[in-house]
């Protein structure tokens, strides 16, 4: 079956709203002439958002601890957050590492953008790796300071076998990273 052809949008409707979230509901038909309706979270042109995985040193990186409402637990994750309107993604990354770190990345390179749940939303947070880490810190929006772990490359299935380290996004960028620096050791020891 071919994807070149996308369902037309007949309608775009917003069926339910909050402070943080709108729910849309898209009227669709479908190039056999189906019709049908999805939801989805509506897009938002205030809702960019970055993570930054921050390596510590050739064998560390570093972890935060924060309450996640939607679990009702805390979690281990990468700093992460909310871009302002006319802020750089890779400045938001930096500026979140700041707030919720204490660490500035004097060098930080693009790795990806993540959908986390594209059926749904289509809202895709740009992921950024930081290098050359120095202590900084920037008061931040939480509202309790972050607790900072730094955690070895060589105990990385530890970290994936623990139960608060559960987000998707976060569970990825590790991968991402961990196969990036198992490539780049690989090529080192090839020459």
């Amino acid at each position: 079956m071919s994807n070149s052809c996308k369902p037309q949008i007949l309608a775009k409707t917003t069926v339910a709203s909050s402070r943080l979230f709108s729910i849309e509901q898209l009227d669709l038909q479908f190039s056999n002439g189906v019709r049908c309706s999805y939801e989805r979270l509506a897009p938002r042109l205030d809702t960019r958002s970055v993570m930054i995985f921050p390596i510590l040193d050739a064998t560390r990186f570093l972890l935060i601890r924060e309450y996640a409402a939607g679990t009702e637990d805390y979690v281990l994750g990468f700093p992460k957050g909310g871009v302002a309107i006319a802020e750089d993604c890779a400045m938001a990354a930096n500026r979140e590492l700041m707030e919720e770190a204490g660490y500035r990345a004097r060098k930080l390179s693009y790795l990806t953008g993540l959908a986390s749940s594209p059926s749904y939303s289509n809202h895709v947070m740009e992921v950024y790796i930081g290098n050359d880490l120095v202590p900084e810190k920037l008061p931040g929006d939480e509202p309790e300071p972050m607790e900072v772990i730094p955690w070895r490359f060589d105990a990385i299935d530890a970290l994936l076998a623990r139960e608060d380290f559960i987000g998707v996004r976060d569970i990825a960028v590790l991968l991402l990273v961990w196969k990036q620096r198992l490539h780049n050791h690989q090529n080192h020891h090839c020459k």
